[in-house]
């Protein structure tokens, strides 16, 4: 998407991608890229005929960064909802048939065509309150054709709207009921056939899997690691979100981008993440609406210097809340984040995440993904929800509408 000319923002509160800065600044971004980044008390804008001034005061920001999403899927599960406010376990309500395989029996049923009007309104939330990069998973499908025809649906949303999307297969997610009782064998399946067809046909660029009681254990999701190295394909892993089974601990001796959830997590996962990079991608919707009460280990994450990503986890059971600054206001009250860490986590963090540090911050050089906003300050962002606060939002150097 080639950018046709040149912008610049004058005198705006700036947040970088990593940190607020104290006085205002002036952006300029030329031939899709972010050319200069300077104190505004130094800029005089008519020494720039040459670019279109986008605005003043207000707040610019990199594009966030939705890192953790299972956008495509079709069917609700509303109604586990309300068995969960009268008292059911996300346990219970999954050994009873609901859970993830609902959402897979609906899936199935759906057309690519289908999964995609569906999505698009999710997608749209998202690009509507800053989004300019979204990861999608699959998982929803647990059979070769069903994971294969999300992550098209996928794929097809980046052609539909002005956005980046990156697909992951996590066809480990759940045991389909055809696999009842036979759990290796699935796993074999995924090993052998899924993900050997998913990286010929260049549909998803990671591999993820669901480390849990409820999902696949320690020697299992090892042999999916294997398999998505073979293939060359990027590693990331569910883990610690229900009980600590050092799935994240795994995952990073893999060369994991990422592990989320991450309540249980004790200190040696910690440290063998922060000794092999991995990002720690916090999913403050989920601990919300699961009503959960064992909170991640943020201490000590910024003790051994791991970076925290935060994400929407926007799925129809456990986080259907596909409002990115929303999740900042939550990583802040829930989890105890300083608005700039929550902010860093949506944008540098997350991209680091994706497997992409040079994007998410705004420096000379960068690409020109960015949002301008209303709000005075970076720290306003996380601090109200409120719908209606983007102004503007650039990918690759180019404006786009609302969507």
């Amino acid at each position: 998407m080639p950018a046709s000319t040149a912008y610049l923002w004058h005198a705006v509160s700036l947040f970088d991608g990593l940190r607020s800065h104290a006085e205002p600044m002036s952006v300029l971004v030329e031939n899709g890229c972010i050319s200069r980044v300077w104190p505004a008390a130094q800029c005089n804008p008519s020494d720039f005929p040459h670019a279109q001034l986008l605005g003043t005061g207000g707040t610019l920001t990199p594009g966030l960064i939705d890192c953790h999403t299972h956008l495509v899927y079709a069917g609700s599960r509303a109604h586990e909802f309300a068995l969960r406010q009268a008292g059911a376990s996300y346990a219970e309500i999954a050994a009873a048939g609901g859970g993830i395989l609902s959402t897979v029996h609906a899936t199935r049923a759906a057309s690519e065509s289908a999964l995609i009007e569906v999505s698009l309104p999710r997608l749209d939330a998202l690009l509507a309150d800053g989004v300019t990069r979204v990861e999608i998973k699959s998982g929803y499908g647990l059979s070769l054709a069903d994971e294969l025809k999300m992550l098209h649906a996928a794929k097809a949303l980046g052609q539909l709207r002005n956005v980046h999307i990156h697909t992951t297969l996590l066809a480990a997610h759940a045991l389909p009921p055809e696999y009842q009782g036979r759990a290796d064998a699935y796993i074999e399946q995924v090993c052998d056939v899924m993900i050997p067809a998913a990286a010929e046909a260049g549909l998803a660029s990671a591999v993820d899997v669901f480390c849990e009681g409820i999902g696949f254990n320690l020697a299992q999701c090892e042999r999916v690691y294997r398999a998505a190295q073979r293939h060359g394909l990027a590693i990331k892993a569910h883990a610690e979100q229900l009980s600590n089974l050092h799935g994240s601990a795994l995952a990073a001796r893999y060369q994991a981008l990422s592990a989320d959830h991450l309540e249980y997590l004790d200190e040696a996962g910690v440290a063998a993440m922060a000794e092999h990079g991995t990002v720690a991608v916090l999913l403050p919707g989920a601990f919300h609406t699961l009503r959960e009460t064992q909170l991640p280990p943020i201490a000590l994450l910024r003790q051994y210097g791991v970076p925290m990503a935060v994400a929407s986890d926007a799925n129809p059971g456990t986080s259907p809340l596909c409002m990115p600054t929303l999740h900042l206001n939550l990583a802040c009250v829930l989890f105890g984040l300083t608005p700039d860490e929550a902010l860093a986590g949506m944008t540098a963090h997350a991209a680091r995440a994706l497997g992409l540090p040079e994007h998410g911050q705004i420096a000379a050089g960068q690409s020109a993904d960015l949002c301008w906003w209303a709000p005075h300050s970076p720290a306003e962002l996380a601090y109200a929800v409120q719908p209606n606060r983007l102004r503007q939002r650039m990918l690759d150097g180019v404006l786009c509408d609302a969507q």
